[in-house]
C-alpha cells in the first residue's frame, strides 16, 4: 500500500480534520508500536511500509545517538501504549486509542498477513484488541 493511500485511509477511520493531522497520527502510533515489538519483528515491519512511514518505525528501534539502545521490545500495556500517543501528539487517551485502532487497521491491511499474526502475537490481549476484528479472533484460538 502506498503512503498517500494509508495516510488517507488513517485520516477517514479516525475522523481526523486533515491530512497532516492523519501523517502525525500514523508516525506516532507506528513508533510507539515500535517500542512494543521485537527489534526484528519492527525492522520486519518497516521493510513491507512506504519508506517514509518507515522511518518512524526504525526510529524507534535505532540508538537514540545518545549512547542509549533503541527502546524496541518494551513490555507495556494499553494503557502505556495509549498515554506514550497521547504525549507525543498532545491530545488524550481516548483520542489516542481511535487513532491507534485505525492505524492498526490499515496496517493490517497493509502487511503480508503472516507479518501482521506475528505483531499481534507479539502484543498484550489489551492492544491486540484495537486490531481489526477477524484478526483478534484468529488469535485467540
Amino acid at each position: 500500500m502506498q503512503h498517500d493511500e494509508m495516510i488517507g485511509k488513517v485520516q477517514a477511520l479516525a475522523q481526523l480534520p486533515d491530512r497532516g493531522s492523519a501523517e502525525q497520527a500514523t508516525r506516532t502510533v507506528l513508533r510507539t508500536l515500535a517500542e512494543r515489538l521485537p527489534s526484528g519483528l519492527a525492522d520486519h515491519m518497516a521493510a513491507q511500509l512506504p519508506p517514509t512511514l518507515a522511518t518512524a518505525v526504525r526510529e524507534a528501534t535505532d540508538s537514540p545517538g545518545d549512547g542509549r539502545p533503541g527502546t524496541a521490545g518494551e513490555r507495556f500495556d494499553l494503557t502505556v501504549f495509549a498515554g506514550r500517543i497521547a504525549g507525543r501528539a498532545a491530545t488524550d487517551e481516548d483520542t489516542a486509542v481511535r487513532e491507534a485502532a485505525a492505524v492498526l487497521e490499515v496496517l493490517d491491511a497493509a502487511l503480508a498477513p503472516e507479518l501482521t499474526e506475528k505483531v499481534a502475537g507479539a502484543l498484550p490481549a489489551d492492544i491486540r484488541e484495537l486490531m481489526p476484528a477477524r484478526r483478534t479472533a484468529d488469535d485467540a484460538d
